[in-house]
């Protein structure tokens, strides 16, 4: 979202970023030609307490267009949009395909209810691959009409210069031993046991490394279960990074083992970088980016053993395909252009 706020006001547009609380590791990355708008909302349901702050916003800014990200947040901006009465055209996003995030009874089964009864009062609901476009459909019951399916974007150019970065840690510096690389919070939906697993099978007939980057509410049950494999010595958990990319562009392979995605901005960020791939072929997204296994090797979810056989495949393989290629597919102007055609249909969109 800071991509594209950023993007949207360098083709000349006035945009304001509008956050229910204004902080978080990414807030220094946004253009001073962006406004932040800060609601100010307490930690504790701080996005439902923005329903009428951002409706006042709404009836005082009364803006051409306005998009939102995130389930929750996207029906609170449906709501204060109802309720502020004005004629700014409202795009949600969705970037989580609904039939792996909303399993399940309890708050899942009400924000499922939320998007299929709200949803459709959206102008447009943009989706960020086909996989979740066909879901929204098939699942939740909203128009095709109101679908359109564009591809997060990559800032190619920004990530390989942040590539270039030092990295101080010293399984990197030592190129003897391959290093294995995952990134992503540390949730059940990272399905970093499965990651685990296969590299202590991969452990068995050679050396290598791995290192995990983020944090999550997972992660002392990862360490006791990377102690159980026997793998404690040869697995770091290194934390949130604020500079990804200079790790994955030492890496010797980068592994994704998701059970469910949207479109994986890690994935396309590792092939910006150059890294080779192994990803889980999971709903939804992998398929779409590697097609169909065409820039890296794609096993089922939650299937250790294979996914050890291809990481095996990969530290092995002298002729990888230029990752590097397809993510440029993927930049920042193709994601603008498609944000701007469907959220500003009338405007002048020329760069």
């Amino acid at each position: 979202m800071v991509m594209l706020a950023n993007g949207f006001a360098a083709r000349g547009h006035r945009v304001d970023l509008v956050l229910a609380r204004a902080d978080g590791p990414y807030l220094d990355e946004v253009s001073a030609g962006v406004r932040v708008i800060d609601l100010n909302r307490p930690d504790r349901g701080r996005v439902i307490a923005s329903l009428l702050p951002l409706a006042r916003y709404l009836r005082r800014e009364r803006p051409d267009a306005m998009l939102s990200a995130l389930n929750n947040a996207n029906i609170v901006a449906i709501w204060a949009h109802k309720l502020a009465r004005v004629g700014t055209r409202l795009a949600v996003s969705e970037h989580a395909a609904p039939s792996q995030s909303l399993r399940g009874n309890g708050i899942s089964l009400v924000i499922r209810r939320f998007m299929r009864l709200f949803y459709p009062w959206a102008d447009c609901v943009v989706c960020v691959s086909k996989g979740i476009e066909d879901e929204m459909h098939r699942l939740l019951g909203i128009p095709k009409a109101k679908l359109v399916a564009i591809y997060n974007p990559v800032d190619v150019d920004g990530i390989r210069e942040k590539a270039q970065e030092p990295v101080n840690h010293s399984w990197l510096a030592d190129r003897t031993i391959p290093v294995v690389l995952a990134a992503g919070r540390l949730t059940r939906q990272k399905d970093y046991p499965t990651l685990l697993s296969a590299f202590a099978r991969l452990r068995v007939g050679r050396n290598a490394r791995l290192i995990i980057l983020g944090q999550g509410e997972e992660e002392e049950r990862l360490k006791t279960l990377a102690q159980e494999l026997g793998i404690a010595g040869d697995v770091a958990f290194a934390g949130f990074q604020k500079n990804p990319f200079a790790w994955m562009a030492r890496c010797d392979l980068y592994v994704m083992s998701s059970a469910w995605e949207g479109l994986p901005g890690t994935l396309l960020e590792a092939m910006a970088c150059g890294a080779k791939i192994v990803s889980t072929d999971c709903r939804s997204g992998p398929d779409e980016i590697l097609e169909g296994g065409r820039w890296g090797r794609l096993v089922p979810v939650g299937d250790a053993e294979a996914l050890a056989r291809a990481m095996a495949e990969a530290l092995d393989d002298a002729s990888p395909p230029d990752v590097r290629f397809r993510a440029s597919a993927f930049n920042l102007d193709q994601a603008v252009d498609g944000y701007l055609k469907h959220i500003l249909p009338n405007k002048n969109l020329m760069r």
